[in-house]
């Protein structure tokens, strides 16, 4: 029996794992093996890894949002398809699968995604309004720590060389991500986070601003000292994690084969 004949009215198949979702976990664990073996060219698997790792986590990071809001009383979200794990069900796929894409390619951060439409009316209080919020840069921080492992235990990088760079840039991008994700800016994950608990005239303040969210979050990472404190932070924290600096930015360097 389907996990969705379970519950009225949702439809059947709503937890059901897509086929596109499926390929990208395909493909990621694909070019893994090609890049542990040593198989082909190494700049293109690893950046067939590292972008297929990318959308998995940004189909992860949607899934979370989605399925926290399921629980939390929103259950037309299965009605979406956001528990399918299928990116084209996003509101807004150019936002959510292709910019991000575009800005690790030329800038090498991961960049927020967006959206799963989320009837926050329906969530049962500000707890769960919150959580929501949270679910998705909790799933990119749970993406950073299970890629920084085997630096953190001393895995021998020089065995599999192409292969432990492009899982450290893999990390580094869930990383920037994670912090990106957490800022408290109107529209981000960050600032849906704190809203619910704001006063009712900077709630309004904030839902005016949010449509502005992404281009505000540009806008302060073009400013050269918020970049430059945003990076150091990223690095201190990199740093304390394990993960081996040259590593990922010779990742980034494979990942971008075509230079």
């Amino acid at each position: 029996m389907d996990r969705g004949d379970l519950v009225v009215g949702v439809p059947k198949g709503a937890f059901r794992p897509s086929g596109i979702f499926l390929c990208l976990v395909a493909l990621f664990v694909t070019a893994g093996v090609m890049s542990w073996r040593g198989f082909g060219d190494a700049g293109l698997n690893v950046f067939l890894f590292v972008a297929a790792g990318w959308l998995v986590s940004l189909c992860l990071h949607e899934y979370a949002h989605a399925l926290i809001a399921y629980r939390g009383g929103d259950v037309a979200v299965a009605h979406r398809g956001y528990l399918t794990l299928n990116p084209l069900k996003y509101s807004h796929p150019l936002l959510s699968i292709v910019l991000p894409l575009v800005i690790v390619v030329l800038g090498g951060i991961g960049l927020p995604g967006g959206a799963v439409w989320v009837d926050r009316h329906h969530l049962r209080g500000r707890s769960w309004d919150s959580f929501v919020s949270f679910a998705g840069p909790a799933m990119n921080i749970l993406f950073t720590l299970l890629l920084v492992v085997p630096f953190a235990v001393g895995v021998n990088v020089e065995a599999h060389p192409d292969f432990w760079a492009a899982v450290a840039f893999l990390a580094f991008l869930q990383l920037t991500a994670s912090v990106l994700n957490l800022m408290p800016i109107p529209g981000v994950d960050g600032g849906n986070l704190i809203e619910p608990w704001l006063p009712p005239d900077w709630q309004r303040g904030f839902a005016k601003v949010a449509p502005f969210g992404m281009l505000l979050l540009f806008a302060l990472l073009w400013e050269p000292r918020i970049n430059r404190a945003f990076f150091w932070f990223v690095f201190t924290i990199a740093d304390a994690l394990g993960l081996p600096s040259d590593l990922y930015a010779e990742g980034f360097s494979l990942f971008r084969f075509w230079t």
